[in-house]
Formats: structure tokens, C-alpha cells, sequence
């Protein structure tokens, strides 16, 4: 839930920290008096996109933070550490905008820099905004399908659905493609099976590449390290080698060692070192004829690192991308051997995958079937209390002959909002308001089933009033049973049934506007006051008596 949000320099607000507690909290105020923009920071901690000129005049900069605590976070920590991000501490999630009028604008989640689309990802985990516009996406079948998905928690089984079906797809244009397909003549055959063959020489794997490198290397610097190889064996073994010098000082160390017998452990060390450095003599003789190479392992050598190198041009640089060329030349020449084959094989294989693919599907349609008809019941239930008593939803499944991205299915929300109408799609007949309410009942049925913490209403009661704007704010306190939920509004119907309010004064003189926003819920009086205003008249002894009615 939203526990804390601080806004500076917003539009018309210079500064302003608010403390959220749970429930359903209402946010009112004058026509005109910026509401907006409280929802404006809350778009912008969501990861909307904005620009500059809703900085405050006169300021450099608008920022925006905010809060938020998971009593279980640990979805939230999976979203987080998925984009590298430090996951909550105590299960609070820290988010901070800022947008400045000459420098970069700059986010940070949880103390780290993050980008907006990371932004957005968390956005859309932690707040659902449903404003003016929102009922308008009711008109769409694609979002009503989405709705009816959420609701039959078909999310999982529509994922794994829509990989199967982006696999099937590729099947098919594999298939297409060998039909269309040119086939290779004698010398194209030819020149692809050199192309392996040239791979094949080199011999490609990581370990025989560097082990080559490793050789190459060497014979490039055979005279050279012959001759270090040399130096240092004459240094070791030589007439005046450090072998020479060595055996004089052990024979010091006896003569020493006759005389003190407790001088016998350094004798024996410095023998030690003799017998090491004879060994050590010896290897690096050995080494100095290693490095004599005969012209034709040179030649070998070479002609094979050349090759490499040629390949490596060719492909991509690196051992997995001249591999993967060869596996795909390979293939290239195993369907022009037998071209009908593999395009049997692929249609056997396309042929299964369409089989398990309608099985998903199927599976899909019959929970979306069932959950159809509890959703349009349970819609239609709230919808009495909202004011229409005869009112029919159905949602009609359609199915499809096709498999589509979406199943074989998909559906259309109907509506009559009068008894003896048709039912009709909702965009033939909705109006604006009965819109509005539809889209109400339904979301408030698939809270249900919806996670997302914060649920935020940009005056969805517009158009209703009355009975209907009590029942409206009824529903919404229902809602935030299961979520926290935040309405703006102009109705003392809905406000008054809020745990908490929220009222925004804008105040104007003669050289400035200014916007504040503050709480009243801890006032009664206060709160009456406001109410009996949005009744229309703060001062009226029957507008008072009324809130005092609605505020219970």
C-alpha cells in the first residue's frame, strides 16, 4: 500500500508530504482546484511519460517520491532482482523522480539509478489507474477477452499457450519457406561443402583454438626463446654457471660444517639448492631444443592459423559463431539431399505441435466459458445496486476456426440497459455514464481475482448522482476491503463513505497560483464543511445537516 508520497514543484504545487493510510481515501475539491495533480505524481512514480513544462514556473525542477509497503514483498523482490535492482527493505519499496528543465531526468528505485521502462515494469505491479478514459477500453473486444482472463486466472496456461503457438508459427514458416525455396545447382553444393571442409581442417573447438594460438605464438618467437632458452641453460650449466659457483659454495659449507657440526642444516639446504638448480639446468636445456621447430610442423602451423583466421572474418570472430555457421551449412546440404524428407518430417512435427496447441486451447475456451457466466452474474448483480434495476450483462463466447495468438475463442461483453431492449454490444448502445457504472461493477467483481495493491478512480462516478452516487461509494468501500483504493470525485455521495479525505484548495492573488492539498479526515468538522460545500453551499444550515446525514 501507499504509505507516503512527497511532491515539489508540481504544475501549481510548490511542496507537499502526504501520509496514505489503508482503505478507501477520497480526494476532493473545487472544479479547477488541481486535483490532477496528485494523480499526475502518482502517473509519474507509475513511469508515465511527461515533459518539462509541468515543472513548477519559475523552478528548475519537479520531484516526486514515494513510499510504499508490501506486507508480502516477495513478488516484488522477483520483479526487482529480475532488473538488478536492491530488492525491499522490510518490505518497503522507495521510489524517486525527479525531471529538471537543463539536466537528464533521473529515477531511482529503492536508493539505486533505474530507467523508466523499469519503472513502468513496477508500475504496473503496484497501481491501476481507471480514469475518464477507462471505460472507453470496455469497447474493445481485445480488452474485454483480457478482462474475462483475469477474472478465469488464465494467465499462466495463456503464456505457456502463446509460446506454443509463437514455436507453432515458426514451424510453419520453416515449412513455407523449404517449398518456396530455390534448390542449390552442382556449384553452389559445391562451394558449401568446401566452406566444411575448410572448418573441418582447423579442427574448431575452444580448446584445440587456443591450444593452436598457444603454438602459434611460439613458432613466431622461436628464434627468440631458443636464445633466452639458451642464455638461461648457460647461465645454470656453463664454465662460470651458477652450477660452478654453487658446487665451490658447498664445498666451503662442508669445510665449515667439520668444524661446527651445528653449520650441518645449512650444508644440507645449500646441497639442496645445488640438486635444484642442476634440475633446473637440465629442463631448460631441454627447453631450448623444444623450441627448434622443423619447417614443416612451422608450415603446418601456420597454414592452419591463416585458415582460422580466414573463418574468423568470415563468420563472426568467435569459435561458437563459425560452429554455428557450419551447423547451419550443414543443414543447408542435408535438405538439398533430400528436400522432400525434411519437409515431411516438419509437417509430421507441425502437425503435433497443432494438436497439443488446440488441447491448450480448448482447455483456455472452457475456463473462459465458465467464468463467462459467473462474471456477467455477478456484474449484473452490482449493477442493480447501481442504479439500474433491469439491466441484463452477458458476455458471448465466439468461437474461432483458426487458432489465433488468443486461443480458439473470444468473446463480447452484451449489454441492455433497459428492460425490453436487445442485448447489444456495449458500444451500440452504452451511454457515457452506464459505461462508466459497467465498467465499475466489473472491475469490482475482478478485484477479486486482481493483485495489484493500489487501485486509483479519476471521477468515476461522473455522470450518476443520488441513490446511484451512494451506491457507487458503497462499491468502492467494498473494494478497499481488498485493496487501497483512491477516488477522486465530485460527489459528497462517494466522499463521505471514505475512511479518509483529502481536499485541494488552489488560492490566487494578484501575481500567483497556488495549489495545497492537505488531509481532513482527522476533523469532523472539517470534513462537514467540505461535504455540505460539494452539496453547494459550506455555510447553508440544510447542505450542513444533509453531510451530517451522509457523513455517519
Amino acid at each position: 500500500m501507499l504509505q507516503y508520497l512527497k511532491i515539489k514543484d508540481l504544475a501549481l504545487l510548490d511542496q507537499v508530504t502526504l501520509e496514505f493510510e489503508a482503505g478507501f481515501t477520497a480526494v476532493t475539491g473545487e472544479t479547477g482546484a488541481g486535483k490532477s495533480v496528485l494523480l499526475g505524481a502518482l502517473g509519474l512514480l507509475a513511469g508515465a511519460r511527461t515533459d518539462k513544462t509541468l515543472i513548477r514556473q519559475g523552478m528548475d525542477v519537479v520531484e516526486v517520491e514515494a513510499a510504499l509497503y508490501f506486507e508480502d514483498p516477495e513478488e516484488m523482490n522477483t520483479l526487482l532482482e529480475s532488473g538488478g535492482l536492491a530488492p525491499c527493505d522490510d518490505g518497503v519499496l522507495v521510489l524517486q523522480r525527479s525531471i529538471h528543465k537543463s539536466k537528464m531526468p533521473r529515477i531511482q528505485i529503492n536508493g539505486s539509478l533505474a530507467t523508466l521502462t523499469q519503472l513502468q515494469n513496477l508500475g504496473e505491479s503496484w497501481i491501476d489507474f481507471h480514469g475518464p478514459g477507462e471505460p472507453q477500453k470496455l469497447f474493445q473486444e481485445r480488452r474485454q477477452l483480457q478482462m474475462l482472463d483475469i477474472y478465469a486466472s488464465n494467465e499462466s496456461a495463456l503464456s505457456d499457450y502463446v509460446d506454443a503457438y509463437q514455436a507453432w508459427r515458426f514451424s510453419l514458416k520453416e515449412i513455407d519457406s523449404l517449398e518456396r525455396g530455390e534448390r542449390l545447382d552442382p556449384d553452389e553444393i559445391d562451394f558449401v561443402q568446401k566452406q566444411i571442409n575448410k572448418i573441418d581442417a582447423v579442427q574448431v573447438s575452444e580448446e584445440s583454438i587456443d591450444a593452436l594460438e598457444l603454438e602459434y605464438t611460439r613458432m613466431s618467437s622461436a628464434q627468440e626463446l631458443v636464445a633466452l632458452a639458451s642464455s638461461c641453460a648457460d647461465g645454470i650449466s656453463g664454465d662460470a654457471g651458477l652450477n660452478e659457483q654453487l658446487s665451490t659454495l658447498v664445498a666451503h659449507f662442508e669445510t665449515l660444517s667439520q668444524l661446527d657440526p651445528s653449520c650441518e642444516p645449512l650444508m644440507e639446504r645449500v646441497r639442496s639448492l645445488l640438486i635444484e638448480l642442476e634440475d633446473v639446468g637440465d629442463e631448460v636445456g631441454r627447453l631450448a631444443s623444444d623450441f627448434d621447430f622443423d619447417a614443416e610442423s612451422i608450415e603446418a602451423t601456420t597454414e592452419r592459423m591463416n585458415l582460422w583466421q580466414e573463418l574468423r572474418r568470415k563468420y563472426g570472430g568467435s569459435v561458437e559463431a563459425v560452429l554455428n555457421k557450419r551447423e547451419e551449412l550443414a543443414q543447408k546440404l542435408a535438405v538439398q539431399g533430400d528436400v522432400e524428407g525434411v519437409l515431411a518430417k516438419k509437417r509430421v512435427a507441425a502437425e503435433k505441435q497443432e494438436v497439443a496447441l488446440k488441447a491448450r486451447a480448448k482447455k483456455i475456451t472452457k475456463t473462459r466459458t465458465q467464468s463467462a457466466k459467473v462474471l456477467s452474474a455477478k456484474a449484473a448483480d452490482l449493477l442493480q445496486a447501481l442504479g439500474f434495476k433491469k439491466a441484463r450483462l452477458e458476455i458471448e463466447m465466439v468461437e474461432h476456426q483458426e487458432l489465433t495468438e488468443m486461443g480458439d475463442s473470444s468473446c463480447r461483453f452484451l449489454f441492455a440497459p433497459n428492460a425490453g431492449q436487445s442485448l447489444l454490444p456495449l458500444n451500440k448502445i452504452a451511454s457515457s455514464g452506464e459505461t462508466a457504472r459497467v465498467m465499475l461493477a466489473l472491475k469490482t467483481v475482478l478485484a477479486e481475482a486482481d493483485a495489484t495493491p493500489l487501485l486509483v478512480f479519476d471521477e468515476v462516478d461522473s455522470n450518476v448522482g443520488g441513490e446511484v452516487g451512494r451506491a457507487v461509494g458503497a462499491e468502492l468501500a467494498r473494494l478497499s476491503g481488498k485493496h487501497q483504493v483512491l477516488c477522486v470525485t465530485h460527489l459528497p455521495q462517494v466522499a463521505s463513505l471514505a475512511q479518509n479525505h483529502f481536499v485541494v484548495t488552489k488560492s490566487q492573488d494578484e501575481d500567483s497560483t497556488t495549489v495545497s492539498i492537505g488531509p481532513i479526515h482527522l476533523s469532523r468538522d472539517k470534513r462537514l464543511e467540505e461535504l455540505a460545500r460539494m452539496l453547494g453551499d459550506r455555510k447553508s444550515a440544510s447542505a450542513l445537516a444533509h453531510a451530517k446525514e451522509l457523513l455517519v
